[in-house]
């Protein structure tokens, strides 16, 4: 065990913390955040638009007039998530280096319109929503970037207008961004002529062909889940944020498969994907934190013995219902702790072996694509992220039942030993007071 952990320290740990200082990748998962809070928003009325049996208590007309009522709430925000988190890539990435932030996501979203094809069903000058949504996100996300460090480059060489002293401060700003701003988009109108003259025809054809596609097929498979489950174990068990980490490399992989079956579970039509973003979130995270540790603190309230555990308990379970875990990582503790290195990876590989199994059966619903806000309760979540299926409740019912068996007999001895400590500690302190 100790060579083992040895081994991990040594090759782990570096990977690891330069993925979580890298720039591109903060920017990356910062982005996203400044997108979740408008995701949730159209999530929200996309399960208000599905209550189940409503459309057997309204009339086929009522029903459609009800759901078209509250469409424009998801077809403004889930429908073009993309558009907010290139946004909100540029606007990281450029304050990152303490430019004017506001500009970098201005200019990484119209860099990324002019790449974008303008044109649907033979009518110009109409961009497909489609674009703007999981479709266009890779094009969105390698745009952002690159328009980011080129309006950076233009302006760290002052290629910009100064204007006189006295003028306003938002008029100075605009003008002093005019020409870094023109510039940097001159270089992607330049991209979209080229491509105009390749196979492709278009940027996102090329990008959605030989980036997106073959990796959405990756990160949709088991294989991959489960290395993505496991590292984002195994950087927690470090110290270091494993879903911040991993989450970063696979969110785009796993909004774009959520924003298909959401598209599918809004027409009506077979759900395409398994593991989609909320596979992960509702399934496996969203189970009281990282690792299902909701698990353990109910185990702690049936077998607990020692006085260190019950408090921690006590301590944890109001976050825990709300899927934080820190009390439980750092109270009791799992980092770094090799008493809980087997359930801590072994729990959740197991359980992603068990959902994919139940959801590609048929026995449970696939996650419909709704986003569920991480700290709903789960059955709750479960049953939401499903579509409003019962089914997802009691997936999750039974996930935590084979996690606490898993996490038993390890608890056990571990809370053996702290009250056999507690017990002799009690005993030299009464003995030095008689």
């Amino acid at each position: 065990m100790n060579k083992f952990m040895e081994f991990l320290e040594k090759f782990l740990l570096p990977i690891a913390d330069k993925l979580n200082n890298n720039r591109y990748l903060s920017a990356l998962r910062d982005g996203f955040m400044v997108a979740l809070p408008l995701i949730i928003f159209g999530s929200i009325f996309v399960v208000i638009a599905n209550f189940p049996f409503l459309d057997r208590l309204l009339s086929e007309d009522a029903f459609t007039a009800y759901q078209n009522a509250l469409g424009p709430a998801s077809a403004a925000t889930l429908s073009i998530m993309g558009t907010f988190v290139i946004i909100g890539i540029g606007y990281k990435l450029t304050e990152h280096y303490g430019l004017e932030a506001i500009y970098g996501g201005v200019v990484a979203f119209a860099a990324f319109l002019i790449l974008t094809p303008q044109i649907l069903e033979g009518v110009s000058g109409v961009i497909p929503t489609s674009s703007l949504g999981a479709q266009g996100m890779f094009l969105g996300i390698f745009t952002a970037f690159i328009s980011a460090e080129l309006y950076r480059f233009f302006v760290q060489k002052n290629w910009t207008i100064k204007m006189p002293d006295g003028v306003p401060d938002a008029v100075s700003k605009s003008f002093s961004a005019l020409i870094p701003i023109s510039l940097t988009l001159s270089v992607f109108l330049l991209i979209r002529i080229i491509f105009s003259y390749t196979h492709f025809d278009t940027v996102q054809n090329f990008i959605y062909t030989i980036i997106q596609e073959p990796l959405t097929a990756l990160g949709s498979g088991l294989p991959a889940t489960v290395i993505a489950v496991l590292l984002i174990q195994l950087f927690w068990f470090f110290g270091l944020h494993g879903q911040i980490v991993i989450n970063s490399v696979f969110d785009p992989i796993w909004y774009a498969l959520n924003d298909e079956n959401l598209h599918a579970f809004q027409a009506g039509t077979e759900l395409p994907n398994i593991v989609t973003k909320q596979f992960i979130d509702t399934f496996l995270v969203g189970m009281g934190g990282s690792g299902m540790t909701l698990a353990v603190i109910i185990l702690i309230f049936m077998i607990g013995r020692s006085r260190q555990l019950k408090e921690l308990g006590k301590l944890g379970a109001p976050a825990g219902i709300f899927n934080v875990n820190e009390p439980i990582i750092f109270g009791l503790p799992i980092i770094m702790n090799p008493l809980v290195i087997i359930p801590w990876l072994l729990a959740p590989v197991v359980i992603t072996f068990i959902t994919y199994f139940a959801m590609s059966t048929g026995l449970v619903p696939p996650p419909a694509g709704i986003i569920v806000p991480w700290t709903t309760p789960p059955l709750i979540s479960g049953f939401l992220a499903t579509g409003n299926a019962w089914q997802g409740a009691v997936l999750q019912a039974f996930n935590l039942l084979v996690v606490s068996i898993i996490w038993w007999p390890f608890l056990k001895i571990m809370d053996k030993n702290y009250y056999e400590s507690e017990q002799k500690a009690s005993k030299d302190t009464n003995e030095k007071a008689s």
